[in-house]
């Protein structure tokens, strides 16, 4: 074991079993942490080896073939009424009643005009069907429906022209109109019914409701796609696939030490160039592309399934429509096990394959882990018929689930990865943690996860997305190269390796070009070079090892 090694793991084994100095309130405590944190960012552990290739260290190229809103929102700056995209909530008040439009139960009969708060049943998500046209799926999944002058229920499952409404506004009023030409209105008796008479004003009538956007945060490739319409949805996504990637940024990832890239691809691909609507062709010639990349720039490719039909996870990143998770049903299973042998015989023997991954971050609350483990079984198989080498990676369920659950299920026999995604955010549990704190956690929390994973008799470990930001405000430069090299001296230790999450984007702090070409995330690849990081690390260690003396 390399000498630099050694001294890692003596002084955080030394450290470990003196917690009370090493995490506590004092300051010696603190001052020790800073130290050896200072010694991993200058001397790194050494990478070991998959299979005798170098672990991975990867990037993520996200919010590239799936659309991901928040990493570019630009992307979407030129959609009409754009803040009333697929899967919007909205609730409406009626300005004479001044009460909420409700669906009692959430679904399932009449619509009333009775409430004085607005909740889960006074909320609608919209599907869109053109920029001034839109249907209203509610809490239980139905969606309002009218004939001509008839009272508007919520009891229709699949709809069509009779659950197809105008939206006209006037700010935060608005009047909804049938197709017919009807327009809606709020009763004295507190129905919604579509027989109000005339061209109602934008005054206090009874046709007349203020709509409050209460979530607007879906913003991935349905939203894209049917948003823009087919051409010009077209043309935006082919001029982002052409530029937002390219050999250059591969060239810069291999200068730069890094050995793989994630590519997070969506089901549709696998019908390419024309899948159905509203997605947009394109995606598999980029992909193609990246590959050929790869090949020049010498490094490797996992597929990453990131958004399967019907959605595994209800979010924007798996292209759902509105929030709701479908994948879980036999006929979307199906389909995606076809996705998976499209891409399997595609690219399972070209050298820059490393892996597939079967299914990006299933939910925990919607995905049943016997459904997930089967169409695992039946995943892994698939690739198997195509390659007995390339890597098979199953993505642990988010929200709350163990990961050892996926240890347990024994879904194959060879070069089987977990990958689990690390973020010290999405919880509030980090959120008023300051950046020792954070830094503490990695060490407390992450590390004996991962050394208990590692040892398991099963499948490699993956740290698949991980990334150098937290909730920390005003944090210095040198407190998130401390962070960094936190999370790198603890995710080097999987034995799959890393990727972070992601290349590009416009949050600087998630940008990896931004982080290294500015010196926040020190990757650290190289061992000690120079008479001044020598200097630096005698004075450190000896002031350390004093301290340390003095507690045995």
């Amino acid at each position: 074991m390399p000498i630099m090694t050694c001294l890692h793991y003596w002084i955080w084994n030394k450290l470990g079993g003196k917690k009370d100095f090493f995490f506590a309130s004092a300051e010696m405590g603190r001052w020790a942490f800073c130290v050896l944190i200072l010694l991993w960012i200058l001397f790194p552990l050494a990478n070991s080896s998959v299979d005798g290739l170098d672990k991975v260290r990867g990037v993520n190229l996200g919010g590239w073939l799936v659309v991901e809103g928040w990493i570019k929102p630009s992307l979407f700056d030129g959609i009409p009424n754009r803040d009333m995209l697929d899967g919007t909530q909205v609730q409406f008040k009626s300005v004479t009643l001044q009460k909420y439009v409700s669906v009692d139960g959430g679904g399932g009969m009449n619509v009333t005009v009775d409430r004085d708060v607005a909740s889960s049943w006074e909320t609608f998500r919209l599907w869109r069907v053109s920029d001034r046209e839109f249907q209203f799926r509610c809490f239980g999944g139905q969606f309002l429906t009218s004939s001509e002058g008839d009272p508007i229920s919520a009891t229709v499952t699949s709809p069509a022209l009779n659950e197809t409404f105008y939206i006209e506004r006037n700010d935060t009023r608005v009047h909804i109109k049938l197709l017919g030409g009807n327009y809606v209105q709020a009763t004295m008796n507190n129905q919604l019914t579509a027989n109000y008479r005339g061209v109602p004003g934008w005054d206090d009538n009874a046709a007349t409701f203020e709509m409050t956007i209460a979530a607007n945060n879906l913003l991935g490739d349905y939203q894209l796609a049917n948003g823009y319409g087919h051409d010009k949805a077209k043309e935006v996504l082919m001029k982002h696939q052409r530029s937002f990637i390219t050999a250059g940024d591969f060239a810069f990832l291999s200068r730069n030490g890094i050995n793989t890239v994630r590519i997070p691809v969506g089901w549709w691909i696998a019908q390419d160039p024309y899948p159905p609507a509203p997605f947009i062709g394109g995606s598999l010639v980029a992909l193609d592309g990246a590959f050929s990349w790869a090949q020049v720039y010498n490094l490797k490719c996992i597929i990453d399934l990131h958004a399967a039909p019907g959605s595994q996870n209800g979010m924007e990143h798996s292209a759902s429509r509105d929030g709701s998770v479908g994948w879980p049903s036999p006929d979307y299973i199906s389909q995606t096990l076809d996705v998976i042998d499209f891409l399997s015989a595609r690219y399972a023997n070209h050298p820059a394959l490393l892996g597939i991954e079967l299914l990006n971050e299933p939910s925990a609350a919607s995905v049943p882990l016997d459904v997930l483990v089967s169409y695992y079984m039946r995943g892994y198989q698939i690739v198997r018929n195509y390659s007995s080498e390339a890597y098979v990676i199953i993505c642990q369920r988010i929200g709350n689930a163990d990961p050892m659950e996926l240890y347990q299920a024994n879904i194959g026999d060879s070069n089987i990865v977990v990958d689990l995604h690390y973020y010290n955010l999405f919880d509030p549990y980090f959120d008023n943690m300051n950046a020792m704190e954070n830094i503490q956690f990695i060490y407390e929390s992450r590390v004996p996860q991962l050394q208990s994973l590692d040892s398991a008799n099963g499948p490699l470990v993956y740290i698949g997305e991980w990334v150098n930001e937290w909730s920390v405000t005003n944090a210095s430069q040198i407190q998130y190269q401390m962070y960094g090299s936190a999370q790198l001296q603890a995710y080097d230790a999987a034995s799959f390796g890393w990727s972070y999450w992601t290349l590009k984007n416009d949050r600087i702090h998630w940008d990896f070009e931004w982080n290294i070409k500015n010196k926040y995330l020190l990757l650290g690849s190289s061992p000690m070079k120079t008479p001044n990081n020598f200097v630096w690390l005698t004075v450190a260690c000896g002031v350390l090892l004093c301290a340390l003396s003095g507690m045995t």
